[in-house]
């Protein structure tokens, strides 16, 4: 006003600035309380597991931006990492992939190159399209049936578990392709969802527990050491980890140090095993292996891996349609060089997160790991695989589960929801299948009226 007076010309540039910085600040006043909220509680969530610095009440207060920022918004994902942390969560999935590859080996003379080999270019493959901790694990209902033989009236050989891994293929393939795999991920209601993964969480903290038991003074030292470093960053815990496993198991079997030192390079190259399939390995592992395998599929490594792989980086979302077509085109590939039936499943995703990974890097670490051991160390796998204790297995498949479960805590608001979570979590430590669909009966009936609490 006095410039004016005077007879001064106010400067344009700043009255325009001064306008922005109100108008800025009336907008930033005008959001509501509860959006506020809910922007704090993700950011809190996002800290907890690493991925940015912690939100705090007082940051959601109106302030005025700068400028800069307002107009570039949130910093992209620039890419997978390969820093210590992306090689410590690497390793978070061993808990369930090594005792399978083991089974398969040794239970059913799976040849390991081409198994090992499968998964290795699978890690790749995924942490390089997704660039997120997306894991690749074996299957488990058909890896249990194989390796027990559990269907009993049937021998199951190797040429039946690449069967099944085709039929599981094909199938995966064109319900991604069709859009049935995501307009089933729709009709799945939240509490369904939400007890899939805290039952699934549970299982693998029971199994934990179970494999802690075979070793009970080692496991719990492990497990009571790796929970006091677990916030580690300068040594990852995994690695401290890994190293203790390995020297336990030289100083219990002395020689398997000399097995490790007579270990020769060996170099193979990849070679087809459709040979191995006919129509009779192909029907029985259609019948026995991969039709059971698909309810837990859809559980796991669909909804549950989907829902997983969003709440941590939403920035990096994926559908139910790109894991449903990932998992069919893993799945007609790997049996071609000798790969079993692999998925996505949530709880890899959790190990690896659990332990340090944020990006692709870390299966893409792991996979590399596992191209070099099976291109030069096949014929040793075995050997190679007895470092890592059963008891130190389990306590990374024991935390593996507290992750799992941890981030599953989401209840609903109603009575109604949180007895389906609870009682679909209790059947899914039993079987996903039969969780998923006595879960979606019982929220539909409770839905109608038709039963009340």
């Amino acid at each position: 006003m006095t410039g004016t007076a005077c007879g001064a010309v106010p400067d344009s540039a700043m009255e325009e600035n001064i306008i922005r910085n109100v108008n800025t600040r009336l907008e930033l006043r005008s959001r509501s309380s509860i959006t506020r909220k809910r922007e704090y509680m993700v950011a809190k969530r996002r800290h907890r597991f690493g991925l940015e610095p912690r939100a705090h009440p007082e940051e959601n207060r109106a302030v005025t931006p700068d400028p800069q920022t307002v107009e570039q918004g949130p910093r992209p994902f620039v890419g997978n990492r390969f820093d210590r942390l992306e090689w410590a969560g690497a390793f978070g999935d061993l808990g369930t992939l090594i005792p399978f590859l083991v089974a398969y080996i040794s239970l059913l003379h799976v040849d390991p190159f081409g198994m090992v080999f499968a998964f290795g270019v699978a890690m790749i493959a995924v942490g390089a399209y997704y660039k997120t901790p997306f894991p690749v694990q074996p299957m488990k209902a058909i890896g249990a049936v194989a390796t027990t033989q559990a269907a009993q009236t049937i021998v199951i050989t190797p040429g039946a578990v690449y069967g099944a891994g085709l039929v599981t293929g094909l199938i995966w393939l064109v319900l991604g392709l069709t859009g049935a795999a995501r307009k089933v991920a729709q009709w799945v209601c939240r509490p369904v969802t939400i007890g899939i993964v805290l039952g699934l969480g549970f299982s693998f903290m029971l199994q934990g527990i179970k494999m802690i038991a075979e070793g009970w003074l080692l496991g719990v030292v492990a497990l009571a050491g790796t929970l006091l470093l677990l916030s580690n960053r300068i040594v990852p815990v995994m690695f401290l980890l890994l190293l203790f496993g390995a020297t336990v198991a030289v100083v219990q079997d002395p020689a398997l140090l000399g097995r490790l030192a007579a270990i020769k390079v060996e170099l193979r190259y990849p070679s087809l095993y459709l040979g191995e399939i006919g129509w009779n390995e192909l029907a029985v592992g259609a019948v026995f292996l991969a039709l059971p395998q698909v309810p837990l599929t859809l559980g796991n490594a669909l909804i549950a891996i989907t829902d997983e792989n969003n709440r941590l980086f939403p920035e990096r979302e994926v559908s139910e349609k790109q894991v449903a077509i990932s998992t069919g085109v893993m799945n007609l590939l790997a049996p071609a060089v000798g790969g079993v039936p692999m998925c996505h499943g949530a709880g890899g995703m959790a190990g690896h997160v659990r332990f340090g990974a944020r990006t692709g890097g870390a299966p893409i670490i792991l996979g590399a790991l596992l191209i070099v051991l099976a291109l030069f160390f096949s014929g040793s796998i075995e050997t190679i695989f007895k470092i890592f204790p059963v008891p130190v297995l389990g306590v990374i498949l024991f935390l593996t589960g507290g992750q799992l479960a941890l981030g599953s805590c989401d209840f609903g608001r109603t009575k109604n929801d949180r007895f389906v979570s609870l009682t679909v979590a209790a059947c899914a430590m039993w079987n996903i299948g039969v969780a998923f669909v006595f879960g979606m009966a019982l929220h539909h009936l409770l839905k109608r009226g038709l039963v009340n609490l």
